[in-house]
């Protein structure tokens, strides 16, 4: 695919793509509700470190976030995902492609999941399905994921998804108690992890 010079209104994008358990998709309108329940059954895993996450939503402020999502896809300022279950059809995480730098064709893989399907390697399965769409279908150059230094579940991910950590940026941000923390930076480069 070579749409380098291509302004990204006019990118066609998959709405959709597959891995072994899970379908991962864009936001449609209407999925504010199975987002907000996997947030409210998630909330004290995901309070530690999303700053969306420090209060319950209501289902109207839920809705309006996936509709908000929905309409970034559209424009492509920002790609959020949703990971849906093959086999039962239900919302289980959230992730997706973001700061996003088209002229660089660099991007940022986010990601939470609802807190009954960890440990079991759905992530880490999200993240290679995720890699692999924006290398083939977006041209990435680079991918990074960021996380907090003392998140080690999402360091984790990163390296079983083979990202490399480049370096730990200090005092780079605060956390959700207004503490200075570190971030670490993992990423694949074309030429050199793919």
């Amino acid at each position: 695919m070579s749409q380098q010079s291509t302004s990204p209104i006019l990118l066609t994008i998959p709405e959709q793509f597959e891995s072994n358990r899970l379908v991962i998709r864009a936001p449609q309108w209407g999925d504010g509700a199975a987002v907000n329940e996997a947030v409210v059954e998630s909330i004290e895993e995901l309070r530690l470190w999303l700053p969306f996450a420090q209060s319950i939503p209501t289902l109207e402020e839920s809705e309006i976030v996936i509709r908000e999502a929905r309409l970034r896809y559209l424009d492509r300022s920002d790609l959020r995902l949703l990971i849906i279950h093959r086999d039962t059809g239900k919302l289980i995480g959230s992730s997706g492609l973001h700061r996003i730098d088209w002229a660089a064709r660099k991007f940022e893989i986010g990601y939470w999941l609802h807190s009954a399907y960890t440990n079991q390697g759905y992530m880490t399965e999200a993240v290679h399905a995720i890699t692999h769409f924006a290398i083939q279908e977006l041209d990435a150059n680079r991918i990074e994921i960021r996380c907090d230094r003392n998140n080690e579940r999402s360091a984790a991910v990163a390296r079983r998804a083979g990202f490399t950590l480049e370096g730990i940026l200090r005092n780079e941000t605060t956390d959700m108690n207004g503490q200075l923390r570190d971030t670490m930076v993992f990423a694949k480069v074309r030429g050199i992890e793919y």
